[in-house]
């Protein structure tokens, strides 16, 4: 592999002015054709990261995601860089699987690696995490997550949960089963309940119990036929899509008919959720318009131009097949 000091002395000039004509800064136009042509002949790929390290205006962005086997991660992601891409900055990522101590460790990692700013695909924001951001003083911006303190992108979720509760209830259903995540995530675990519980109460007349689950498909699968059994709801509201779909296998695995003996309810709108059967209908997020917005935002923040403290993504009711009218249902 070709340094730029090997660029240097096939080009006759020094590396210093190697390094000025890939950082962009001002070069003659003779060097710059050899450097050009030595470049060419050669195949020499710049170290961008390296560049980046030592530019006074670095062009990397760390990323931190808590799981990178999810749909909403992976299509923030996509957004994130496809955009960052246009305003010339890079992407660099770091999984943390879902441990709050690594990822705490990840933000001052990415910080020792002079990265222009932070997005954090965050699911909690501890005093922990306040700390790090205080003391690293770098642009910081967090992703489905908020804090008054902290710069945010975040999907409504308190909103998508009062509209799939005012859905519910339009479709007559009245013995609802919710099948949460913990509160310690404040936006899937706090705010999408918190709406649903504002249309309920709006309705009222209704009776609900709520239950909780971890964001493992497999973990509902073992969870739905302890709620059936129990509660025997017409209806199961999951505050995600992965949730939901373990909820229509546990029915099938007990010979109950989605949505004829029971319907269900997601949260995400994520593709495979259109392609099985039934359909699932869900409250859709846009995390790929979500991560772009992140992008532009984090830029906006390493440039200092004004932006508003909370920006919030759009979301849309995707009905489909696993929701049943009450009629069809005796209480």
């Amino acid at each position: 592999m070709k340094t730029i000091a090997d660029i240097a002395r096939l080009s006759g000039v020094a590396k210093s002015t190697v390094s000025r004509y890939l950082n962009g800064g001002s070069v003659g136009e003779l060097t710059k054709k050899k450097i050009e042509r030595v470049i060419k002949e050669t195949g020499y790929v710049p170290n961008t990261f390296a560049q980046s390290l030592k530019a006074k205006k670095p062009n990397i962005i760390g990323t931190i995601v808590p799981r990178l086997d999810s749909f909403a991660t992976s299509q923030t992601l996509i957004g994130i860089d496809e955009q960052l891409r246009e305003l010339n900055y890079q992407m660099l990522i770091s999984n943390t699987s879902q441990d709050l101590e690594r990822e705490i460790e990840n933000i001052y990692t990415m910080a020792r690696q002079k990265v222009a700013g932070i997005i954090l695909l965050a699911t909690q924001i501890t005093d922990t995490h306040i700390e790090a951001f205080q003391t690293l003083q770098i642009p910081i911006l967090l992703v489905g997550q908020q804090h008054q303190d902290v710069y945010s992108v975040i999907h409504n979720d308190f909103e998508a949960g009062y509209d799939i509760g005012k859905y519910v209830m339009a479709k007559g259903h009245r013995k609802i089963a919710f099948l949460g995540v913990t509160e310690n995530d404040i936006a899937v675990g706090v705010n999408r309940k918190e709406g649903f519980k504002k249309a309920i109460q709006e309705a009222g007349d209704c009776e609900v119990k709520y239950y909780e689950t971890s964001f493992r498909m497999a973990e509902a699968i073992r969870k739905a036929p302890e709620i059936i059994d129990e509660f025997n709801p017409s209806i199961l509201v999951c505050a995600t899509d992965n949730i939901a779909l373990g909820v229509i296998k546990a029915a099938h695995l007990k010979g109950i008919r989605v949505p004829e003996d029971i319907s269900v309810t997601g949260f995400g709108g994520y593709d495979v959720t259109e392609i099985i059967h039934p359909s699932l209908t869900t409250v859709q997020f846009f995390y790929k318009e979500a991560g772009q917005l992140a992008a532009q935002s984090m830029v906006k923040l390493i440039n200092n131009e004004e932006l508003t403290p909370l920006l919030v993504s759009k979301h849309k009711i995707i009905e489909r097949e696993s929701v049943d009218k009450l009629a069809n249902h005796k209480l």
